[in-house]
């Protein structure tokens, strides 16, 4: 009869708590404005997973004192059905994840050698085509250029016939001279004749040699290997210096690059290893960071990182690159499934599953954890290799309650 009574009050005890909470959230679904009332419902929401929690524990509480003086009663509670995993250990890896992107290391903006520029005559590129180093893009007016070209060419004619001329006066002169025939002043006279216009052909010889560099200056070619990424000039048109019209971009060296925020400026430094992934393409390699920036953005508060990358022609510029830097590691860490640690007021826990007296029960224990990557957590106090972890139906479990698992 004494036990007959304690649960009826026990339960009236539960009626009265879960009635109050009942009526906390209808109260709670006033007229107020949208934040105040979500925030309200999320306080209701802790305050009766706190308030579930404890009920949870009484029961248990409860039984415990029921069982010590009905032993037939143990064997009512339902037993949950559960899926369970061992707890093992593994080298647990934390990852800082950035985004970055795929850059190209030489970008070369096409100018024309002659530093002015020109109209376009002949253009031999469009944009997306694959150039070589040294090969012909488009060709400048060569109009001035090559007439130039015409009158040096007749000025070495013209000194080269007078050079001529006077090179055989003086050799004839010179076989008077040695035969006695003519005076020292004739043969010195006919040698600074001859001297002169061989100064005067080399002279304009050099003249034709720069006159025919400024006409090949009106042909334009390609300094580095790559891709036309933008071609933006027609024939006709006038190509400078300064327009950047065409842009020649080597797509076999690239790198990505990405932003590190500061707090992480000592543990991120160059020649570190780091696995970079592109999404895009279902890729991931290995590589080590080349350059850490010295200085800090003001504005990002982050510090630029860059990553060469071997050649891939699955690669391009501009791809996304997701950039994982292991900056913790633990060896031989226990870790369990980050969604199986559960909260109360006293701080973290995970249920387990128990051999008490012959039977599967449900056994909490409190847990120290410590980083968390992906879907794991470390647990550094609380766990240890071989406890059985509840990794399906802990949710409405409590502590103490009976087991069952699927065949």
């Amino acid at each position: 009869m004494r036990n007959h009574t304690t649960k009826k009050v026990y339960m009236q005890k539960i009626t009265t708590i879960l009635f109050i909470a009942a009526s906390i959230v209808m109260a709670s679904c006033g007229s107020k404005p949208a934040g105040d009332l979500l925030a309200k419902k999320k306080a209701t929401l802790d305050s009766l997973k706190t308030e579930q929690q404890k009920i949870a524990d009484a029961i248990v509480k409860l039984q415990d004192e029921i069982a010590k003086i009905d032993t037939s009663a143990g064997s009512l509670q339902k037993a949950a059905l559960v899926s369970l995993s061992v707890v093992g250990t593994e080298n647990f890896k934390h990852y800082l994840d950035l985004q970055g992107k795929v850059e190209a290391v030489n970008i070369s903006y096409v100018t024309p050698r002659n530093g002015t520029g020109g109209q376009v005559k002949q253009l031999f590129v469009v944009k997306g085509q694959a150039v070589h180093k040294g090969q012909l893009l488009l060709k400048l007016d060569d109009l001035l250029p090559s007439q130039t070209v015409k009158a040096a060419q007749q000025a070495v004619a013209s000194w080269q016939a007078q050079y001529n001329n006077y090179a055989d006066v003086y050799k004839r002169r010179k076989n008077l001279f040695d035969q006695g025939i003519g005076t020292i002043i004739q043969l010195n006279g006919d040698k600074t004749a001859a001297d002169n216009a061989q100064a005067q052909l080399i002279a304009a010889e050099e003249n034709l040699k720069t006159a025919q560099e400024q006409v090949n200056f009106t042909n334009v070619y390609s300094d580095v290997e790559g891709v036309a990424e933008d071609v933006n000039v027609k024939v006709g048109e006038f190509f400078t210096p300064a327009a950047q019209q065409i842009k020649v971009v080597n797509t076999n060296d690239l790198k990505v690059t990405a932003n590190v925020p500061e707090n992480y400026t000592t543990s991120v430094k160059e020649g570190d290893s780091i696995l970079v992934s592109f999404p895009d393409i279902n890729k991931m390699v290995k590589a080590k960071i080349s350059v850490a920036g010295k200085i800090i953005d003001p504005n990002s508060r982050s510090f630029y990182i860059e990553v060469h990358l071997p050649a891939d022609k699955d690669l391009k510029p501009n791809q996304i690159a997701n950039v994982k830097i292991q900056d913790y590691s633990a060896a031989n860490a226990i870790t369990i499934p980050v969604n199986t640690l559960q909260t109360d007021e006293k701080g973290k826990f995970v249920l387990v599953a128990e051999t008490i007296a012959g039977k599967l029960t449900a056994k909490k224990k409190p847990v120290t954890v410590g980083q968390s990557y992906g879907d794991k957590v470390e647990i550094l106090n609380g766990l240890q290799a071989g406890d059985k972890l509840v990794t399906e139906g802990y949710q409405a479990l409590y502590n103490g309650q009976p087991l069952t698992t699927a065949l």
